[in-house]
């Protein structure tokens, strides 16, 4: 783990400066070593394998890697959410402070909303088909604060003017599949955000809508974000977005995280080999009549990762000790980490 990572310091201010007031605030949610096993076919395989980040109130942290590289895992995990066939392993989850990973089902369900809150990728499975869109808008009023049906569905008309959805007095009888897919995101982001909650994940959020609309939802994200100081920890595999969005970036790999740090510095100056293949892939960045670049090769399986490095046989750097042994995160300038042997080294792709 790097203590630059988690711990405010004086490196920490001198960033905050740099990138911004969100730089110095409180740190919303901190997570160490959280690793989570997944039984399979194959037996138990470690999906996420000691998981370090943290995220200041007001601030954006994309998590960012390929499919299955435990992105989601990572979130459902710290939203206490995992399925019968998962379970955390070890670590700890703390929200401002407060343990998350050792609470009862009593106390996770206050925190779930009030302070804790997320925004699924696929709006229409998530919202309830048989209930008015206004009925599950005001259910967390109704639940976290006791507030009468009449008070409660004022609120939620409130919510959805909020998050630009017209004529919400008219449309609050209404069910789910009468609204468009980008409407619906935003009656998913008007639900999590309904009681302020305190950190907010974004689990791909803008999947499988058109570019503006995803313009839009994370357009309105972020305008939520700075009015209720939140801290929002944004799943996906979209450099684009991450590069628009985030502050930080924390990259992962075969269920690691592999490198940290502002997202600017990050992407200028990726300091382990898959970070530079991700941006190296980028259509945007090869000139015309130019090859396409890509990461040879795939991700190897959970149940068959390699001693040493996970991205070993992808990687254009491997040496004998990439082999043998594997590379812990460490510090390569303040506020950032990499977890490669020669992270240190200048690049050579």
């Amino acid at each position: 783990m790097s203590p630059s990572e988690n711990e405010p310091n004086e490196a920490d201010t001198n960033e905050a400066t740099e990138n911004g007031p969100d730089e110095n605030g409180p740190v919303a949610l901190k997570v160490e070593d959280l690793s989570v096993d997944l039984r399979t076919q194959h037996g138990t395989v470690r999906a996420v394998d000691q998981a370090d980040f943290s995220v200041r109130s007001g601030q954006t942290l994309a998590l960012l890697g390929e499919s299955g590289c435990g992105k989601s895992m990572t979130a459902q995990a710290v939203a206490g959410l995992l399925d019968p066939v998962a379970s955390v392993a070890g670590g700890s989850v703390r929200l401002n402070g407060d343990e998350l990973l050792t609470m009862d089902r009593a106390a996770r369900r206050k925190v779930a909303g009030p302070r804790l809150s997320i925004v699924f990728q696929d709006a229409l499975t998530a919202l309830n088909p048989v209930q008015t869109v206004g009925a599950q808008l005001a259910e967390p009023f109704r639940i976290h604060r006791g507030m009468s049906r009449r008070a409660a569905a004022g609120k939620a008309a409130e919510l959805m003017e909020r998050v630009g959805i017209p004529d919400p007095d008219s449309r609050l009888s209404a069910y789910p599949h009468q609204f468009s897919g980008g409407m619906r995101q935003r009656l998913l982001i008007a639900m999590a955000v309904a009681l302020d909650p305190e950190v907010l994940l974004a689990d791909e959020p803008t999947t499988a809508l058109d570019v503006t609309v995803q313009a839009q939802i994370m357009e309105l994200l972020r305008e939520l974000r700075t009015e209720r100081r939140m801290a929002i920890v944004l799943i996906t595999h979209d450099l684009a977005v991450v590069a628009e969005h985030a502050d930080r970036v924390a990259v992962m790999y075969a269920g690691r995280i592999v490198e940290t740090g502002p997202v600017a510095e990050v992407f200028a100056d990726p300091r382990h080999p898959y970070t530079r293949g991700l941006l190296e892939s980028v259509p945007a960045r090869v000139g015309r009549g130019e090859e396409l670049h890509s990461i040879k090769g795939g991700p190897p399986e959970l149940h068959a990762v390699p001693a040493g490095c996970a991205f070993q046989a992808r990687c254009p750097m491997v040496e004998d000790l990439c082999r043998t042994e594997r590379p812990e995160p460490a510090g390569v300038a303040p506020g950032r980490a990499a977890a490669c042997h020669f992270a240190k080294e200048p690049a050579r792709a």
